[in-house]
């Protein structure tokens, strides 16, 4: 029987849309499954030794808000100095408070599951990145590398 495969694309660099790769990386590889995850565009940003990513509640409508802000609060008002900061700051202890682990977490989880990562060369090069910013183990490669698995 052919082992079973699960190619994932990150090209989000944000906490939310960091977590998805991960926690689906990390649940196919514990089930059996040969993983790879390709980091493009903004997605690298989770690729980074030290991870800074926000969240955003702008453009982002199905975003829960607290307090029920989504019915008082002005969408304007989310663009506002200092709100990406509060808003990433809760959803962090909110996470937190309900056991969920943090992305550098769930990232070591994924190579200790021998989840391959591989940065998109292309756009390392198109936003000048230092490859030596990144964690240890990953693999710089373009499309055609990761449709070798992928396809």
């Amino acid at each position: 029987m052919e082992q079973k495969k699960l190619a994932i694309i990150a090209t989000k660099g944000t906490l939310d849309w960091g977590y998805p790769p991960f926690i689906l990386g990390s649940t196919a590889a514990a089930l059996g499954y040969e993983v790879e995850i390709f980091f493009t565009f903004y997605g690298l940003q989770l690729l980074k030794k030290n991870i800074d990513v926000k969240v955003s509640p702008l453009g982002n409508p199905g975003m829960p808000m607290p307090m029920g802000m989504d019915k008082w609060f002005p969408v304007l008002g989310l663009a506002l100095p200092g709100m990406e900061a509060m808003m990433t700051s809760m959803m962090k202890k909110k996470m937190a408070s309900k056991g969920v682990a943090s992305l550098e977490e769930l990232r070591e989880l994924c190579q200790e599951a021998e989840v391959r990562f591989i940065a998109c060369n292309m756009t390392v090069e198109l936003f000048d990145m230092d490859p030596s910013d990144f964690i240890d183990g990953i693999e710089l490669a373009g499309a055609a590398r990761f449709f070798e698995f992928a396809g």
